[in-house]
């Protein structure tokens, strides 16, 4: 399902799951940055056990950001990754495990829409690159000016995925940053990692599941353990509610859609390639400063309380006079179900259910009402019972029709308005906008940096009179410079030919007219609706597959070989008769090998993370699989707005044929892309405090080679097996830095070994049940938050998990200090109306308004205890107001109590000045010579083949 619609969705009928993060910020003294004390109490008012980070979240975001400059190499992308994960660290403080899973290897179901993602990222990118140069052509042929070109080194995000030697490398630099953390982070001292890299199968959350499920069976679990998983994907929601553990909270990001861009052009923003003109840029800040700054913030995060979301659907899906009791955590197991209905990652949506016109809450009401004759839920642990949900789905059919004359009705009433709106804006805007010194400006404007002075006055203002009655060779809306040729900087005249409306999508289907489901299947399939055969086929597929993903959620990955063979669903009303098919599904199946799922979902255009033989094969037209990567494909919009909405109709990988082309090129591959080809495992790493050090250390020195039982009691009830690290990280050992910015950790404590989940018979069923001793929290909503979605007011999430919390505020002393350190101007009062210099302040420093209440500067509240006995700093030292700081001003008498003596000493950062606090690499260092900060340049190309170059 869509990320964006399902999480606005849900936020906006189940508000109070949302809850502000307190972040508490590093601080710094004189050029040195203070690492937070994450040792210490949690500032949200919560204390979270485990830590689960899905690292494909985080790499992406750090290796190719949307809202700020990339990092301008391979070192700055992995030094970006460790600084986020600590930020998370940060907010989340947990205090058992932290667990890293990287996507590894992925079911055949999942790698059809990875190889659809990255086949249409390599075409829109090659689109791209066309319509720009087309574009600058044609903007320097007219006069425009545009920056110059500049050659620079294009990062290929296809290189995050398994097997590749990015991927490779980040796996050694996590294993380097957690040996650093273990030995240096006084957060990090009894905390038990267990990193899976990319060369462990399966995809980084469904990895997390599986440990959590596997845990969960083991008599040493405790069942009220607090669960926090970081990641930004909606079926982490689903995964969440599946595990039925009542302590279970979502962090991530805060979603904002519709972040500005730069022009690809010209570098400036308010416009697209396409919209270009070739304007110069306006200078920005006195002395042109803020030239190469982008408007952005740094994101906030946000937690989902999965807890409150039981609550709300407790609610919800409650029904009086069953003729069977009802459970509610099996209703909310329909209720995942259900959403699947709306589309997942390896299922097409139906054609009549869409999430932004209310179907999951149109299936809700549907499984309300029919429930009662269906005897019983729908799924029970992962397995479905097809006869329910027939009823279910045939009851979607009957309303089917009317489900598209509605949509149909409502898309004819939203363009209709967008009509009138256009319109509108024409009749407001004027015929023709004179640039220059005539340019129209605010009042007390014209003096602005922005402001323009006309070469040609007298132009201009005949340009002015003469507007309508110009000749064809010249616009009207062109002036010209002092040397008589036409300027670019033309006032900009509304365009007679303007549509009163945007070309829509051409629709064969028409599913608002009479005979929609014929038109359907001949458009889609190219079979005739009446071809009961064919549409039996793709119903049990479809079927097949609901199946598989409810499996592969519950009770994990029922089959690595099985994916839906069709680029369309079926319609509900075509369910009739689905309870006799078999769900069940192929066993002993295995996952692909990482370079064999790159050659299954990379185009040809991203061959140069392979080897050169196997690159060959999906490039030289004799090789026998050339057809599974076409150089271009059609995108079918199927009634969408957008391409990036629309379906690419690309051939599916036959797996046979695959195999046997790559028969003749393995023995090709060195030892290296073996080594890389190979499947592995989970390592886990633990420090000198934590009571599982001995016990592992202990291992290494009797050589142990059979797998060893992990001892719960030593760790917090976590079991498994260990077994022997051929590249362990081992105490007393020097552990070489891959980041050449960064230092090698030469008095290492931490040591690393092999980890096994516990293993079960493959028919083997998970309960999902919440365990005996479990403790519901207590209840979160109040009788007012049934109504907050509806009563008009705008609903403002609360700052951190204490509804109580107290707003921090000011006392008489404070207001005093205050009218000591503000510069005093012309106003009246304590407060000047000067304005503070624009380093005083990072942002709002001012807290949310209560109803009736004053606006107070909340300027004491980032002061931590071993500070304040040096009173408030001046005021243009203090850095921004966080509201992860809720503590209340110190008294006075207090000051003598507090201690100076910090978990983090300034004096042991002296020599942090690498980047995000890190200690620089020295370059006297035996045999190996120093690096530039920058980090390590590279030659173009890579010898390594590693990135596509401009």
């Amino acid at each position: 399902m869509g990320v964006p619609a399902f999480f606005r969705w849900l936020s906006r009928k189940y508000p109070s799951i949302i809850v502000n993060c307190v972040e508490e910020k590093p601080k710094e003294c004189n050029g040195v940055k203070i690492p937070v004390d994450a040792s210490k109490p949690n500032p949200n008012d919560v204390e979270f056990d485990n830590l689960y980070l899905d690292m494909n979240g985080i790499i992406h975001p750090c290796t190719h950001p949307e809202d700020k400059p990339a990092p301008k190499n391979e070192d700055e992308m992995m030094v970006a990754i460790f600084e986020y994960i600590d930020r998370l660290f940060n907010i989340v403080r947990p205090r058992r495990l932290l667990y890293m899973a990287i996507d590894g290897v992925a079911p055949r179901a999942k790698m059809n829409q990875q190889r659809s993602r990255r086949f249409r990222a390599s075409k829109e990118g090659m689109e791209a690159a066309v319509e720009k140069q087309r574009v600058r052509e044609e903007i320097l042929a007219k006069g425009g000016f545009l920056p110059p070109e500049e050659i620079k080194e294009r990062f290929d995000s296809n290189c995050i995925t398994p097997g590749t030697e990015f991927m490779d490398n980040l796996a050694k630099c996590l294993r380097y940053y957690i040996a650093d953390r273990l030995n240096n982070d006084p957060g990090w001292k009894n905390l038990t990692v267990i990193l899976s890299d990319a060369s462990a199968p399966g995809e980084g959350e469904h990895k997390i599941m599986d440990y959590i499920r596997r845990q969960r069976a083991q008599p040493n679990h405790d069942p009220n353990t607090h669960h926090c998983l970081c990641g930004a994907d909606a079926d982490l929601i689903m995964l969440g509610l599946a595990t039925h553990e009542p302590n279970f909270t979502i962090i991530r990001e805060e979603f904002k859609p519709n972040k500005p861009k730069p022009c690809a052009l010209c570098n400036q923003f308010g416009h697209e390639v396409k919209d270009c003109e070739g304007l110069p840029r306006e200078k920005k800040g006195k002395h042109d400063e803020l030239a190469d700054s982008l408007p952005c913030a740094e994101g906030e995060f946000i937690f989902l309380r999965l807890n409150v979301l039981r609550e709300y659907l407790e609610r919800e899906l409650t029904m009086a006079s069953l003729p069977f009791p009802f459970d509610v955590e099996r209703s909310i197991d329909d209720w995942v179900f259900m959403c699947f209905f709306v589309g997942n990652d390896f299922l097409p949506h139906l054609p009549s259910l869409e999430i932004r016109e209310g179907a999951i809450d149109r299936l809700v009401n549907i499984y309300k009402n029919v429930v009662h004759k269906t005897g019983g839920y729908l799924t029970e642990s992962g397995y479905v019972n097809l006869q329910r949900v027939q009823m279910i789905m045939l009851a979607v059919g009957e309303v089917e029709d009317s489900i598209f004359k509605k949509r149909k009705d409502d898309e004819d009433s939203f363009r209709r308005r967008q009509k009138e709106k256009r319109k509108r804006m024409k009749r407001d805007q004027p015929a023709f906008t004179p640039s220059g010194i005539l340019t129209p400006h605010a009042l007390g404007s014209r003096n602005s940096p922005g402001c323009q002075v006309a070469s040609n006055p007298r132009q201009a203002a005949y340009e002015m009179r003469m507007h309508g009655n110009s000749s064809p060779s010249i616009s009207p809306n062109t002036s010209f410079t002092s040397d008589g040729s036409p300027s670019p900087l033309a006032g900009i005249k509304r365009k007679a030919e303007d549509s009163d409306s945007e070309p829509e999508p051409e629709d064969n289907v028409r599913l608002w007219e009479a005979g929609w489901k014929q038109r359907y299947y001949k458009n889609k399939f190219d079979v005739d609706a009446a071809d009961e055969k064919f549409r039996r086929k793709v119903v049990q597929s479809y079927v097949e597959g609901l199946c598989w993903v409810l499996r592969y959620y519950y009770q994990g990955c029922a089959s690595w070989k099985w994916y839906y063979p069709f680029h369309y669903a079926p319609f509900a009303s075509d369910f009739e008769g689905i309870a006799d098919m078999s769900s069940e599904f192929e066993k002993g199946t295995k996952p692909f090998k990482p370079l064999e799922q790159l050659m299954g979902v990379f185009p040809a255009a991203s061959g140069n993370f392979l080897p050169p033989s196997w690159r060959k094969l999906m490039s030289d037209p004799d090789s026998s699989i050339i057809d599974f990567y076409p150089e271009d494909f059609a995108i079918d919009l199927n009634g969408k707005k957008y391409a990036w909405q629309g379906v690419a109709l690309l051939p599916f990988v036959d797996e046979r044929r695959l195999r046997a082309a790559l028969e003749e090129v393995y023995p090709d591959l060195t030892p290296e892309e073996n080594r890389r080809n190979s499947l592995g495992g989970d390592v886990l790493f633990v420090g000198k405090l934590h009571p599982l050090h001995d016990f592992i250390l202990e291992l290494y020195q009797t050589g142990s080679t059979e797998p060893v039982d992990v001892p719960p009691e030593l760790c917090h009830g976590i079991q498994g097996k260990f077994s022997l690290d051929e590249e362990a990280i081992l105490p007393d050992q020097t552990v070489c830095s891959p980041v050449p910015m960064l230092r090698d950790l030469t008095h290492n404590t931490a040591v690393s070994i092999n980890f096994k989940d516990p293993q079960f018979a493959e028919d083997y069923i998970f309960k999902a049940v919440m365990l005996p001793g479990a403790r519901k929290p207590a209840a979160v909503l109040k009788p007012g938050d049934w109504e907050k979605s509806s009563n008009g007011r705008q609903w403002k999430p609360q700052l951190g998990f204490n509804r109580d919390r107290r707003p921090v505020h000011l006392d008489q002393a404070a207001f005093r200090t205050l009218g000591h350190v503000m510069p005093r101007g012309s106003g009246t009062g304590v407060y000047s109306n000067t304005a503070p210099p624009p380093a005083a302040y990072q942002g709002n420093l001012y807290r949310p308004l209560l109803r009736g209440q004053a606006q107070i500067p909340k300027l004491m509240s980032n002061m931590r205890p071993q500070d304040s006995w040096r009173g408030p700093p001046p005021l243009f030292q203090q850095q921004r107001f966080d509201r992860s700081v809720g503590a209340e001003p110190l008294l006075p008498w207090n000051r003598m109590l507090q201690t100076q003596n910090a978990a983090f000493q300034p004096n042991q950062y002296q020599m942090l000045a690498g980047p995000g606090g890190y200690p620089p690499r020295r370059d006297d260092r035996g045999g190996r010579q120093g690096y530039p900060r920058e980090g390590r340049k590279y030659p173009l190309p890579p010898p390594s083949g590693r990135y596509s170059w401009n």
